[in-house]
């Protein structure tokens, strides 16, 4: 008997395509390409693959076109016993992106979201079976705004730990989408522009990171989330909780990026979001440091691996890397 999803994931699938370079070509150059390389992706995707190589049952909830790349979804998905609930359109092409990686491994990204812009909302309502088992709900916002509410409405019902990476800050997101949430995991740039859109601040992008703890927890608590995580790249992340600590000693934190020899950043931020979903089930018992440590050691790795899904870090590789 297969166990019921204890993460559910409702996102977005891309088929990811690489090409890697010394630098970024400037305007109307053609640069040679030292490899190319294509695989699965899409931020749901990569992030359910991520929770499910943590050794926790997921589900995946998402839509593709009735063409040769959605094969290729169904049967990586496959390959990985991720259980899914496709739909499957014909009438919109399965996504597709461009991705361009410098020596430095840092990604420029052009992507046609194709089918995942019309996930249906009435189709996700209609998984509510995996909901009624789960612990978590696991969001991004590369789908119609819609069918993330109606993720949400189920997630609601069914008392879900919600957690929304939101990720592209797309027009139409607002705070009562966000107040939703439960948890919420941007890099610097989404955490910026939530401020904007959702409390009206301005905040010069160039000072993040250079902002203390306190001033950054301060800028946290402006967006009214539970707990707002903020993935920091080379800088590791910064947790900063509300009233509800999460069995955490303090109200805020920052934890140092793992020392690994990156050479494809693209999906790091997934690897963050799908790992800490699987650890918040792991350590349940212990407070949520340790959720968000496992969550950044897996992050690290993947940046060691050329890929997104393919790219997520087992369980086991992180624990034999970093210990327990």
């Amino acid at each position: 008997m297969t166990m019921p999803a204890q993460v559910v994931v409702v996102g977005s699938y891309v088929q990811d395509q690489a090409w890697f370079v010394a630098r970024f070509p400037r305007p109307g150059e053609t640069l040679r390409a030292d490899r190319y390389n294509t695989g699965p992706g899409g931020k749901g995707f990569n992030q359910a693959i991520a929770c499910l190589r943590q050794g926790i049952a997921t589900a995946f909830v998402g839509v593709i076109g009735d063409d040769p790349l959605g094969g290729i979804a169904q049967a990586f998905a496959r390959a990985e016993s991720l259980p899914c609930r496709w739909q499957i359109r014909a009438d919109q092409a399965t996504a597709a992106s461009s991705i361009t990686v410098n020596a430095q491994g840092e990604n420029q990204i052009a992507m046609n979201f194709g089918a995942n812009e019309h996930l249906d909302p009435a189709f996700v309502r209609a998984q509510d079976d995996l909901f009624g088992g789960a612990k978590i709900l696991l969001l991004q916002l590369e789908n119609n705004l819609d069918a993330v509410a109606a993720a949400l409405e189920l997630g609601e019902r069914h008392g879900l730990t919600r957690i929304l990476n939101p990720a592209p800050v797309v027009a139409g997101f607002d705070a009562t989408m966000l107040h939703r949430c439960d948890i919420v995991t941007p890099n610097e740039t989404e955490f910026i522009l939530l401020l904007e859109r959702c409390v009206g601040a301005t905040i010069d992008s160039a000072t993040l990171t250079q902002r203390d703890d306190a001033d950054l927890h301060t800028l946290a608590r402006r967006l009214a989330v539970a707990t707002v995580v903020i993935t920091l790249g080379a800088a590791g992340c910064f947790v900063s909780h509300g009233e509800n600590r999460r069995g955490d000693a303090v109200t805020y934190y920052r934890l140092s990026a793992e020392n690994v020899k990156a050479i494809d950043t693209t999906g790091a931020g997934d690897a963050f979001s799908g790992s800490l979903a699987a650890a918040m089930v792991i350590f349940h018992n212990a407070p949520f440091r340790r959720a968000v440590a496992h969550a950044n050691r897996a992050a690290a790795i993947s940046t060691e691996i050329v890929g997104t899904a393919p790219a997520m870090a087992t369980f086991n590789a992180v624990t034999s890397r970093f210990g327990r």
